[in-house]
């Protein structure tokens, strides 16, 4: 193989595709400890720098080429917006929703308890007068189906939307429930 490909394209494209690999681990690893999955964040860690080893690696082994620095450089920008894509299509977690509303929320917490979602009212007293301050703890990947229903009968009602990092019980659409969601919340009320 001639020299000039091997050091001018295919270095320059591992040194690329392995800093997107390791970014992207590293962002799942920040997700992961955030989440306070203390075995699965470590063996992420493990590969992440590894990974990074093998990379920078041969940035020193070739220092003056400086196509290998902007190969380095563009890897982390791709690995840090690959590893948001890879985050949002997983969801894991559970989130809260809160909903304050400045009129009768009846018709939006039926249709939220009508769709499985567990919800939990409250009376509220706000600037534009009475309302109502709505909670509901749902899988990360239902929040867009909780906020379109939002949107569709409560259109000017307030919300926002924060990670859980702990739950324990709680009401979730049935058909939404698998295995794994339910070993976890049992894993998690042992206070393992």
């Amino acid at each position: 193989m001639d020299a000039w490909v091997f050091s001018s394209v295919l270095l320059p494209l591992f040194i690329f595709f392995a800093r997107i690999a390791d970014v992207t681990l590293g962002t799942m690893r920040i997700i992961l400890v955030n989440r306070g999955m203390k075995y699965a964040a470590p063996a992420l860690g493990f590969f992440e720098i590894l990974i990074w080893l093998l990379a920078i690696g041969q940035i020193f082994s070739n220092v003056t080429n400086y196509v290998n620095y902007v190969a380095y450089a563009s890897g982390f920008a791709a690995g840090n917006y690959i590893g948001i894509l890879v985050e949002e299509k997983i969801a894991m977690g559970l989130a809260v929703v809160r909903i304050i509303t400045q009129r009768d929320a009846t018709s939006l917490i039926g249709t939220l308890r009508s769709s499985g979602y567990g919800v939990t009212v409250m009376d509220a007293q706000g600037m534009a007068g009475p309302g109502k301050v709505i909670f509901t703890v749902v899988r990360r990947k239902n929040v867009p189906d909780v906020v379109r229903k939002v949107h569709e009968i409560s259109p000017k009602a307030f919300y926002s939307v924060e990670d859980v990092r702990h739950a324990a019980e709680g009401t979730f659409p049935q058909a939404m429930y698998q295995r794994r969601d339910i070993r976890l919340l049992k894993y998690f009320r042992k206070g393992k």
